[in-house]
């Protein structure tokens, strides 16, 4: 109870709004993007610009809900994070690399190979930033495993029933 009645300072209210009006730019921004996708309906209705602008529209929410609980105290009962109070470097290494990997090999590699690749350098480095063990090479076979058991579906949602071209490993397109 005490932490909800615990007094903000005024730096600390100032970085929160700070951080909601950041949000509330790139949702603009986002909204200025999507304004210039063309808007002709397609499946069902409804036209490529309409994930864009749903995503500003959440994004602008988000800002306005973020400035709104600074500005009336501060974020309330905020838990501490795990971690240090510096950055940790090597953690972003890891989950950088699994990034630049993805873009890297996507078009050779294919979007699944490629995105579990990603997948597991990530998880890698958030477990690192957590101080968690990486679990050796059943910790990385496990990680492969899930990686893969997200970006194949994923594959084939977007291949086989959005008919939208990602670039596959093999010419018949399930891999």
């Amino acid at each position: 109870m005490e932490a909800a009645q615990a007094v903000t300072s005024p730096a600390a209210v100032r970085n929160q709004t700070l951080i909601g009006l950041a949000v509330l730019v790139l949702a603009a921004l986002l909204a200025a993007g999507a304004w210039f996708i063309p808007s002709t309906a397609g499946y069902a209705g409804v036209g490529p610009n309409f994930l864009p602008w749903v995503v500003s529209a959440a994004l602008g929410l988000c800002g306005l809900m973020l400035i709104v609980h600074a500005r009336s105290g501060g974020w309330r009962q905020m838990d501490d994070i795990p971690g240090g109070e510096v950055a940790d470097w090597p953690a972003l290494a890891w989950v950088a690399a699994g990034v630049t990997a993805n873009a890297a090999l996507i078009t050779t590699a294919g979007f699944i190979l490629s995105c579990t690749l990603c997948f597991m350098l990530a998880v890698r480095g958030l477990r690192l930033a957590e101080r968690k063990p990486h679990g050796g090479a059943r910790g990385l076979a496990i990680d492969a495993v899930t990686g893969f058991l997200i970006a194949a579906p994923a594959f084939w949602l977007f291949t086989k029933v959005l008919a939208i071209n990602l670039p596959g490993l093999t010419a018949s397109g399930w891999i």
